[in-house]
């Protein structure tokens, strides 16, 4: 009796990763062509090492995990870059006539028919995440393809090397390249190039935490420095002024953004790369992690025609995500929505965006006047550093606009008093605030290796101090999804403020810090350290992060 394979569906939903509604969604409103895997991982309900524990069971078909695998790099001779990347495989070894290969879809007949002519071995398959199988491509490939000849010899930029670092197989383009894809494979934010006194250390930040990616020799830097100044259009005569680039290539058919910074440092230039995806999808004020009432309040905030709704974190905190995500809620063919940022970060469609140039006086301010002669609905101000930016903004707001904005302060209520310390008239701050939020963005427990653990006695304490009970915290193991670190991936923690009337009076009257925290308390506003351990306690991400980010009083 032949036995019937189950749909891959039915599986996850058997095995309870999935509902049956959101099976029935996803294949509503997946594109035609889609595989339901890749649908369900694009919505998050999945991690791909649920879906290939999945996979194996239903194909029969081994998953393997290229965490430390012990390759044999004379394999990759075999297969090019190339067909490895496009079809997502990596070899792993021979035994007798059999080529033993690790792939994302081990069901893509063809790759494997054409694996067979091209290498006449027998092709035997083994599942792995396609996340494995890139970081392993960019990690062995290339590594010492040509990286000999640059540690061989030290060298300074002449002519002639000005040639190499512009053919595009030259050693130290292919370095360059291989620096910026491991960034994206490992979806690093930034990319720091730290010039020592011996050594030219490479690091990385992901998930805001930065690590030593790799080592090189000193001998290099001068090089590698021409070669991304050059990818960036920066004067690379010039090393005792900081300059400030942009690059946009496409990496693994993949559009990429990165914005440069050189900054002159003892032992040379220092370069810093920001990676700006311009494929990931948080345009969606959804997927940003507020609470139910949180999301509640800033969509009723953003919704209003008019009125000023302020963003506040420090660097890095996602304010800008947040920032397109409420312009892409509300931009429409029935709205004008103009922007002025420094720099444009995501280009958005339908939004006419400017960028702040202070060398011909395009500041903030003079920017925003004459964006009021545009007759716009909605304006967004990349930041607020100044008291005219403020000014400037509050009379737009006044004069029947909705202005969105970010400024620098450490929570909502802190806004207030940063405005007032700014020189703006108390009433003119009453009068235009619509709401602040506050973020700042927090490590999510890595979803493969996440197990429950009984809460320590210090958590318990800190819960009960904020009127909460916890009875189990989920924290990660290590594995090699989440390089061992045991977490995968950010979350933004909110405290959104909304201004009411009686607000409104306390900041008029001029009246202390105190008084506008008991209303804030008495209009319940959920605040920063209760938005995380609200999100501890949904197993999200540990009492750890919360405390690096959120002081509890």
């Amino acid at each position: 009796m032949k036995q019937t394979r189950k749909r891959l569906g039915d599986l996850l939903v058997e095995a309870g990763l999935i509902t049956e509604d959101q099976l029935q969604t996803t294949l509503k409103e997946k594109s035609a062509g889609q595989k339901l895997g890749d649908a369900l991982l694009q919505r998050g309900y999945i991690t791909e090492q649920q879906l290939i524990e999945v996979l194996e069971f239903q194909l029969g078909i081994p998953h393997i995990s290229l965490y430390r695998y012990p390759f044999d790099t004379k394999l990759f001779n075999l297969i090019p870059k190339e067909t490895a990347k496009r079809n997502l495989l990596i070899p792993l070894s021979i035994d007798g006539d059999k080529l033993f290969v690790a792939m994302a879809d081990p069901m893509d007949f063809f790759a494997i028919d054409d694996l067979r002519l091209s290498t006449g071995f027998q092709i035997e398959t083994a599942i792995a995440t396609k996340d494995d199988i890139l970081r392993a491509i960019n990690k062995y490939y290339d590594i010492d393809e040509g990286f000999e000849e640059l540690v061989g010899r030290p060298s300074d930029v002449d002519d002639e090397e000005e040639e190499k670092i512009n053919d595009q197989d030259s050693p130290i383009v292919r370095l360059v390249n291989q620096m910026l894809s491991n960034a994206v494979a490992l979806k690093a934010s930034d990319i720091h190039v730290d010039p020592q006194e011996t050594k030219v250390v490479v690091r990385y930040r992901v998930d805001g935490i930065l690590r030593t990616e790799r080592v090189l020799p000193k001998h290099m830097q001068s090089l590698l420095t021409a070669r991304i100044k050059i990818m960036s259009n920066l004067d690379i005569t010039e090393h005792r002024v900081p300059q400030d680039g942009r690059i946009k290539i496409n990496l693994d058919f993949h559009p990429i953004d990165l914005r440069i910074s050189t900054l002159p440092t003892i032992y040379g230039e220092k370069i810093v790369m920001r990676i700006l995806d311009l494929g990931s999808n948080l345009n969606d004020i959804n997927k940003l992690g507020f609470n139910k009432l949180n999301l509640k309040r800033f969509t009723e905030m953003i919704n209003k025609p008019t009125g000023i709704v302020l963003i506040t974190g420090p660097t890095g905190s996602g304010k800008s995500s947040t920032l397109y995500a409420a312009m892409n809620r509300l931009n429409s063919e029935e709205v004008n929505l103009i922007t002025i940022e420094d720099p444009v970060e995501y280009q958005l469609e339908g939004v006419n965006q400017i960028q702040v140039n202070p060398n011909i006086g395009m500041t903030f301010a003079a920017g925003l006047r004459s964006i009021l002669r545009q007759d716009p609905n909605i304006i967004m101000v990349g930041e607020i550093r100044d008291k005219e930016t403020v000014e400037v903004a509050i009379r737009a707001s006044l004069t029947g606009h909705l202005v969105l904005s970010t400024i620098h302060t450490n929570d909502s209520l802190g806004t207030v008093t940063r405005l007032l310390d700014m020189g703006v008239e108390p009433f003119l701050i009453a009068s235009s605030l619509s709401g602040i939020v506050s973020q700042r963005l927090v490590r999510r427990v890595c979803r493969d290796c996440a197990e429950e653990q009984a809460p320590t006695k210090r958590e318990i304490e800190i819960f009960a101090k904020r009127g909460l009970t916890i009875d189990r915290i989920v924290r990660g193991r290590g594995c090699s999804s989440c390089n061992m670190t045991g977490y995968k991936g950010r979350i933004a923690i909110h405290e959104v403020f909304v201004i009411n009337d009686d607000i409104r009076k306390v900041i008029m009257n001029g009246e202390s810090f105190t008084k506008l925290r008991e209303l804030a308390i008495k209009a319940k506003t959920i605040f920063l350290i209760d938005d995380g351990l609200l999100k501890v306690k949904q197993g999200i991400t540990t009492t750890e992060e919360i405390l690096k980010m959120a002081i509890p009083e």
